[in-house]
């Protein structure tokens, strides 16, 4: 099952046991990745669901409906300060194989990015991408960038956030270690044994760090500032760091 294709469809695609294709589907499962009819893939809504499918004409005849558990037990928001450049592009890459569930792009003090709205569209597809490439039952969802204060009034506002763990990742000063302050998995157990989900919100900074102002919001907005390290990170590496230390922390 490995060694199948994969390509990433919309729920809407999926109808009476068939996969209908787009023609930039077909042409990249049969110019691109040269299948034949009757030759077989697996299609998968970004939702949690997953077919065995089989080229058939211009759509895909679905065979069977998979079973793919490959998502952590926690629910990851990353609250991302915009970086310069197209280093957004590989934090979306690198944090979707990791399991994040939501990426919430902000811009801080010091944010030197100014997004266009075409950029949203990009950043939807390589997380598509990246699911599709790392296994993932569901695609993460990347929202709109927004100021960073907005940002942590949207975690605030939201109820499903209510019980969940929110930290800030601070460059400088005596801060404990992410992987110190992260709940073990014991406290995630219920009385059957089973992994309760939880809920993870996490902020990592722009080049030069977060300002003083900022890290008090988030402070005050009930985000426990903590370390990644003695060694100061780049933008495009914070991220990945945590998620690696929550990820290693939860992994069934």
């Amino acid at each position: 099952m490995s060694q199948l294709q994969r390509i990433a469809i919309a729920p809407s695609q999926f109808q009476q046991g068939q996969i209908l294709l787009t023609k930039e589907q077909q042409h990249y499962l049969g110019r691109v990745l040269r299948l034949r009819e009757g030759d077989r893939f697996i299609a998968m809504d970004g939702k949690g669901k997953w077919w065995l499918a089989q080229l058939a004409g211009e759509q895909g005849q679905v065979l069977e409906q998979l079973l793919v558990e490959t998502e952590l037990p926690v629910s990851i928001t990353l609250m991302v300060a915009l970086p310069k450049g197209n280093g957004f592009d590989e934090v979306i890459r690198c944090c979707t194989e990791l399991g994040v569930t939501c990426i919430a792009p902000v811009l801080s003090d010091r944010t030197l990015l100014d997004p266009s709205p075409q950029k949203l569209e990009r950043w939807r597809r390589i997380a598509a991408e990246a699911a599709e490439q790392s296994e993932r039952s569901f695609v993460p969802t990347i929202l709109e960038p927004v100021a960073f204060n907005i940002g942590l009034s949207l975690v605030i506002g939201d109820l499903s956030f209510a019980n969940s763990q929110q930290y800030i990742c601070v460059a400088r000063g005596e801060f404990p270690h992410l992987k110190d302050c992260l709940q073990h998995k014991q406290q995630m157990t219920n009385d059957k044994g089973q992994m309760t989900n939880d809920k993870i919100v996490i902020a990592t900074g722009p080049e030069g760090g977060w300002t003083t102002q900022e890290i008090d919001q988030a402070i005050a907005s009930g985000f426990q500032p903590v370390s990644l390290g003695r060694r100061i990170l780049r933008a495009v590496t914070a991220p990945v760091v945590a998620l690696s230390l929550i990820t290693a922390a939860y992994e069934v």
